[in-house]
């Protein structure tokens, strides 16, 4: 069974020979939805025809609730940007808030089965946004230890929006077959890094530098372009999962989940891509 490398989506309902609906070129990922719509194959035929009093989810639902929570997270990092840059104490408590918060909504979302509940999302990219501004702004406050200037920042908004994009071209062409034995690989893959990460974090403790994964180095350096890769790989699950809801007529408002879970991956391809260009910078 596929699954994708997104904890927001998982488990989507399958139908009743055992796959998973398919759409386009993409053969992967799958999402939660699956645990509050029905997932055994008798509870299937009403997430296959959505009832009469809503509509099923399309390719625009997506495209719009997606573009909603951008803009609304771009808005709250503009808005965590100024104040963090007025007043500089703002930027750990907005950065470490923002990040607990993100992360506790993405889990109530996940495990509470509410993935399409606007409040939640719209929630999510408010807290989310003062994380990346605050975050932002460090890195490119000397006092914080950044490297000045903020131009850094449009680079990796660019870059960001470019590996989606080009993600994107790859999965509608097909040029990367998402097979289990990928979506099993790309898992392991971030299991690992989150393995090597919180390793890095407790060597710090005691070595000055840690393992040496975010100190700037080389080593650093191709860290950081491992995960770039993985997070650019585990959009292909995400635009499955979207596509496979589409297919299977999940409810108009399952686009909320979607928009969700590929705003998690967008957060984390912008740090991680931040983070490679400030190693550049210092050098």
């Amino acid at each position: 069974m596929r699954t994708t490398s997104n904890p927001v989506f998982r488990n989507l309902p399958r139908q009743e020979g055992g796959g998973y609906a398919s759409f386009g070129s993409g053969v992967t990922s799958a999402g939660q939805f699956g645990n509050q719509y029905g997932q055994h194959p008798q509870q299937y035929g009403q997430y296959q025809q959505a009832p009469p009093t809503t509509r099923s989810m399309t390719i625009d639902d997506v495209v719009t609730k997606t573009g909603i929570t951008l803009a609304v997270l771009a808005l709250s990092a503009i808005v965590s940007y100024g104040l963090t840059n007025a007043n500089t104490s703002l930027a750990p408590l907005f950065v470490i808030g923002g990040g607990l918060v993100g992360l506790v909504l993405v889990l109530i979302a996940t495990f509470a089965n509410k993935m399409d509940n606007p409040a939640i999302v719209l929630s999510y990219a408010v807290a989310e946004g003062l994380f990346l501004g605050a975050l932002s702004f460090m890195f490119t406050n000397i006092e914080f230890g950044g490297v000045g200037g903020s131009a850094l920042i449009g680079q990796a908004v660019l870059g960001t929006f470019g590996v989606f994009a080009g993600m994107l071209v790859v999965y509608k062409t097909g040029a990367i077959r998402v097979t289990p034995r990928f979506t099993r690989i790309i898992v392991g893959a971030m299991i690992g890094i989150l393995v090597l990460m919180l390793g890095n974090l407790v060597a710090s403790f005691f070595i000055d530098g840690g393992l040496g994964l975010r100190d700037g180095g080389p080593l650093a350096i191709v860290f950081s372009l491992v995960v770039i890769a993985i997070a650019a790989f585990s959009f292909l699950l995400d635009f499955d999962a979207a596509d496979q809801l589409i297919r299977a007529q999940a409810p108009e408002r399952a686009a909320w989940g979607v928009a969700l879970g590929l705003t998690v991956t967008l957060v984390w391809l912008y740090v991680e891509i931040l983070r490679l260009l400030s190693y550049f910078q210092n050098d």
